[in-house]
């Protein structure tokens, strides 16, 4: 088991409707400790290291303009792709913007790296191909048993006009 998964998993969860809107103010501690692993998205002009709250001014970028972030791990084994964001493989669900509706509050996107046992492939149901990217990824963890995850990270934003 040394190779990491080939593929992220990302899920959107319902909106917590804080009203929180700032990266200035603080998480609750529950999203603050959902980040572990030092895992990085790298967008045109952020990055992201750690949890926090995405700033109304970069708000609209990440919704229309910028597409999916370079991952990087910078503590996965050398020459690994994790290290360098030169992850390829077989894509599981592709990447959507964040994009959450107006008026509904603080959305969390979250990314996590599993370790993939080297004998297993991973493939979704037909049903979570079909879901447009909003599966349960406690099931898919569970079906394959995939211990915990050994990155994970998470931002929370809310639509650009809110």
């Amino acid at each position: 088991m040394h190779l990491f998964c080939t593929s992220l998993v990302l899920c959107v969860l319902s909106a917590c409707h804080m009203t929180t809107s700032t990266c200035d103010e603080l998480l609750t501690s529950e999203d603050a400790e959902f980040c572990k692993g030092e895992l990085k998205l790298i967008y045109p002009d952020l990055v992201i290291d750690k949890c926090w709250i995405i700033p109304q001014r970069i708000r609209e970028k990440i919704s229309k303009e910028w597409g999916s972030p370079q991952v990087q791990l910078p503590c996965a084994d050398e020459g690994e792709a994790f290290k360098t964001g030169d992850v390829r493989g077989i894509e599981l669900s592709a990447y959507t913007r964040p994009t959450p509706p107006q008026g509904t509050g603080l959305h969390r996107y979250q990314f996590l790296v599993f370790e993939q046992p080297e004998d297993q492939t991973l493939s979704l149901s037909s049903q979570e191909k079909s879901s447009l990217g909003n599966w349960d990824p406690q099931a898919f963890v569970q079906r394959f048993g995939l211990a915990g995850p050994v990155a994970s990270l998470q931002f929370l934003t809310q639509n650009h006009k809110d």
